[in-house]
């Protein structure tokens, strides 16, 4: 019986793609204070009223054209890690989505079921926001004190920027970077403007300046957009890619508000209006492909893009089971066992300044900084 568990949690995925069940997965969703953080009289209105009556229908018609024999493929592919790290370490290592299946509680129960002791959470999001990696963080500390209080838990923090996160996100990509290509975009998932102002600490920096993401301030430990940039330019600068090469976009928004800009869509259309012909798009922010992944930018991106005037536009799988990402995976996961080995770069020696190791936390509606 081993004392050592993991849990892997991403974002989840509807049950199938009938509308009935994509409208679960979106109230689940968007009911979360922290994706539509509007108080919660005036969230149930727009949720109950304004998108659940058609938005479900659009999405299972977009969700069917990717789903797979076995399933969403951004759950096929999680399990499959999953399975893979397990074999390779040898301890529990539990798979759960932050909206609906496989769940959180239920991941939680077989691991107490399983005596463990300490277990070590693994968001599956390079970046930290409040509306993915926060309410994954605060689900699974929330859930875990009533279940199994008596399991320390460790939180890995977003590793956006870390040597072996961008080792294999490059490694990923080798093979498309070797083929002829005008311009490569990284397509980040977007968030509201308000989202990232939320997340300062300061409540001063982010976005109050052109340049607020440059250089490097305690803020960017919660800034989205910094750490998006940041990627961007650890693998460009890893992958050997001209800065005049590559640009940074942002996808996927919901609402009239503002979202972190530029806008993907937006610049699909400018890139191909001014001569970009053969275009790769990576998305770094999704560590499987997914919805936004394979749908929005492999789909509707790439005929977007076509219908402008470009003529190529290749989609960059995910890490997904890239052998790279997987050792990764098994060097974090080792790193938390046995510490003392680790040396200055380790992901582990940041766990432990990152996460209290106390289980017991009250779950709040907009989470301190303090607590991570």
């Amino acid at each position: 019986m081993s004392r050592d568990a993991v849990l892997l949690v991403n974002l989840g995925s509807p049950n199938s793609p009938s509308a009935r069940d994509v409208r679960t997965y979106l109230r689940e969703f968007l009911m979360d204070g922290r994706v539509l953080d509007a108080p919660y009289a005036i969230r149930f209105g727009i949720v109950h009223f304004m998108i659940l009556p058609w938005r479900p229908k659009k999405s299972a018609e977009a969700y069917a054209k990717i789903w797979t024999t076995n399933g969403s493929p951004l759950v096929v592919t999680s399990r499959k890690v999953r399975a893979t790290l397990q074999a390779r370490m040898g301890i529990p290592i539990e798979l759960a989505m932050r909206y609906q299946n496989p769940s959180i509680e239920l991941a939680l129960k077989k691991l107490r079921a399983a005596g463990v002791k300490r277990l070590l959470l693994i968001p599956m999001f390079p970046h930290y926001a409040m509306s993915s990696y926060e309410t994954a963080v605060e689900r699974v500390a929330s859930r875990l004190a009533k279940i199994a209080p008596e399991i320390s838990l460790s939180v890995m923090p977003p590793f956006y920027e870390h040597p072996d996160y961008i080792r294999a996100l490059v490694g990923s990509a080798a093979d498309y970077l070797k083929q002829p290509y005008d311009h490569l975009l990284f397509s980040f998932h977007g968030i509201p403007e308000r989202h990232l102002r939320k997340s300062d600490p300061t409540r001063c920096h982010c976005l109050a300046k052109q340049e607020c993401c440059a250089g490097t301030s305690p803020v960017h430990d919660t800034c989205y957009r910094a750490q998006c940039f940041k990627t961007a330019r650890a693998f460009a600068k890893s992958a050997g890619v001209p800065d005049d090469k590559f640009s940074i976009a942002f996808q996927s928004r919901l609402g009239r508000d503002p979202w972190l800009q530029p806008y993907t869509d937006h610049v699909l259309e400018t890139l191909a209006r001014t001569g970009t012909r053969k275009l790769l798009v990576i998305c770094p922010a999704f560590v499987a492909d997914c919805l936004e992944t394979l749908e929005e930018i492999g789909m509707r991106g790439r005929q977007r893009f076509r219908d402008a005037g470009g003529e190529e536009l290749t989609l960059i799988p995910c890490l997904n089971e890239h052998p790279l990402w997987l050792a990764a995976l098994e060097k974090i996961v080792r790193e938390w066992i046995a510490p003392a080995s680790t040396g200055p770069q380790s992901i582990a020696s940041e766990i432990s300044g990152f996460a209290s190791s106390r289980q017991s936390r009250p779950q709040k509606t907009n989470a301190s900084r303090e607590n991570f």
